[in-house]
């Protein structure tokens, strides 16, 4: 009797795993290079491509100050991306999302970065990005896309058609 509830059970959990909604699935975030200002040049932010992980896409980073190359620097980014983020952004609505730029090199510093998504469409939209180097606040606005395996970003419940 034991066995059969067990295998009863074993059955039910396979049974509901098979049909439950699909998990968010992960494509790679493309960030285009933006440019802004700065005292007699500009400034221009060049993120790689990011791969998510456990809700935080992760990726490359470098910000290039011309005329003032000793400015520039180069480090890793980590934007923190929920699963109901991604849901809402794939709704169309804007997303307020938080991470950590962290340079490269003797003394890695860490700062804060925030940024509001705009999607376009579930597939690409735009970013307002912030962050403060040097004591000014430096904001970048490039255009985002997703890339890669061509799965859905967002939950089967929301890509249901109704009748």
């Amino acid at each position: 009797m034991k066995r059969i509830t067990f295998l009863l059970a074993l059955l039910a959990a396979g049974w509901s795993a098979a049909h439950a909604a699909p998990a968010v699935t992960s494509r790679i975030l493309m960030i285009d290079s933006s440019s802004m200002p700065v005292a007699t040049g500009k400034a221009t932010l060049i993120i790689g491509a990011l791969q998510r992980t456990n809700g935080v896409y992760s990726g490359d980073y470098k910000l290039k100050v011309f005329p003032w190359f000793l400015k520039n620097e180069k480090g890793t980014l980590a934007i923190a991306v929920s699963d109901e983020s991604l849901a809402e952004a794939g709704q169309g609505r804007v997303v307020t999302i938080t991470g950590t730029a962290t340079t490269s090199g003797k003394g890695g510093k860490c700062r804060p970065i925030a940024a509001i998504a705009t999607p376009v469409n579930m597939d690409h939209g735009t970013l307002k990005l912030w962050f403060t180097a040097g004591g000014r606040k430096m904001i970048f606005t490039p255009a985002y896309h997703f890339a890669g395996n061509g799965t859905a970003l967002i939950l089967a419940k929301i890509t249901e058609t109704k009748p």
